[in-house]
């Protein structure tokens, strides 16, 4: 009697522990759940860091929605605002932006102004450049988080253009200006750290930068870079900067670490697991995103059911031009069919692709390659363009599923 009782609390804790995993909350030692580290937010998201907040969405939470809510929203930060940890917002009022460098008219305005200047709205792709880090492995895994799909969301940002700040203030910018450098107040997480600050070309600001105060038309959260995040659509999240306090006018891009040697790709090809010396001349920055596509449905390593299967997805790049054509393979690669596409009202927004693929039983694997309007398409090995830190994985989508 006793040992049929042992084994039915051992059957019922072992029923208990899956019934926690189910529920995303067993972790492990001394990792808080998301909600947690940011209140507010969907306990299932995955921590990789809370100290400064690294958050990641499940494949799962995010095809649920065509704009991303904020509750499931991904979160990169490089360094600490202590009141950013929150969804509520920051009240604009009192926040003070200097604005500095080559211009005449240097100046600190306080961000309340902004409420009462022209106002637009853009769908975009948010995306850190780090997204997809973890596929990199399939050739030599690389330094930083590993990122599966999760670091990107769809969201509407409304702000103020950039270059109608410029009007407003009557900068008189210099001719030999051709970049423009932000930093926000958030601090450095150590004091032997460099303060974080990104450079984006001056023509393009102008073009397309937005002092973004609402995102999915409510005051844009603190966790998020509010009260004012500078928002560049089709560039890289990490050149987003969040909590803005000072806009520079320079004549080159910032040596601040985060500019170089972070945050940069080599301009050609290098072995996967080789070391690199990054300089102005041998690399590019994390800019423009590059195209490509991510499945949602099947998720890898779902079950499926022999014959006529669903598969569908999203597809994106910097906006330049649209996407062309989105191209799902079972066979691995050696022919393609064409998904019907849904294009968006805006070019940074996520185009929606989907078909149907004939599946036999057993493992099978499903490949999806998007190519835009300029023929960019994602390389069906992402590794060619392996480099140290893993930034821009864009190789061709793959999930394995087992065919029943």
């Amino acid at each position: 009697m006793d040992k049929v009782n042992r084994r039915t609390t051992l059957k019922l804790m072992g029923m208990g522990a899956a019934l926690l995993m189910a529920s995303g909350r067993v972790r492990a030692q001394g990792t808080p759940t998301a909600d947690q580290v940011i209140q507010g937010k969907d306990p299932r998201l995955i921590v990789h860091n809370s100290r400064t907040v690294v958050l990641e969405t499940p494949l799962e939470l995010l095809r649920e929605h065509e704009r991303t809510p904020k509750e499931i929203l991904f979160i990169r930060n490089n360094q600490v605002l202590p009141q950013g940890k929150t969804l509520e917002p920051i009240a604009p009022d009192g926040w003070i932006i200097s604005v500095e460098g080559m211009v005449e008219n240097a100046q600190a305005f306080d961000a309340k102004i902004l409420k009462d200047l022209p106002q637009v709205e853009v769908e975009m792709v948010l995306q850190c450049s780090g997204n997809g880090r973890s596929f990199f492995a399939r050739a030599q895994r690389t330094s930083g988080t590993q990122w599966k799909h999760g670091g990107m969301g769809n969201v509407v940002f409304k702000g103020v253009p950039f270059k109608a700040l410029v009007e407003h203030l009557k900068l008189n910018i210099y001719p030999g200006a051709k970049y423009v450098t932000v930093n926000g107040k958030d601090q450095p997480p150590t004091l032997q750290a460099p303060d974080f600050e990104h450079s984006v070309p001056l023509e393009e600001a102008l073009e397309k930068g937005i002092l973004a105060l609402e995102m999915n038309g409510e005051p844009l959260p603190a966790a998020h870079g509010g009260p004012v995040r500078f928002v560049m659509p089709g560039f890289y999240g990490t050149m987003n900067v969040k909590w803005v306090d000072r806009i520079r006018f320079d004549v080159a891009e910032t040596f601040n670490h985060n500019q170089i040697p972070r945050y940069r790709v080599p301009n050609h090809p290098i072995q996967p697991g080789s070391e690199f010396n990054f300089t102005f001349e041998n690399s590019r920055p994390n800019w423009h995103q590059k195209v490509k596509s991510v499945i949602f449905a099947p998720l890898d390593g779902e079950e499926v059911k022999a014959g006529n299967v669903l598969v569908r997805g999203v597809a994106w790049n910097d906006g330049l031009v649209p996407i062309e054509a989105v191209l799902v393979s079972t066979d691995q690669g050696r022919t393609w069919i064409r998904a019907k596409l849904t294009s968006p009202q805006s070019p940074y927004a996520w185009f929606h692709w989907e078909t149907y693929v004939a599946l036999s039983r057993g493992e099978r694997e499903i490949w999806v390659q998007a190519v835009d309007k300029l023929g960019r398409a994602q390389p069906l090995d992402g590794t060619v363009h392996w480099n140290p830190r893993g930034y821009e994985w864009n190789g061709v989508d793959i999930v394995k599923v087992k065919v029943v």
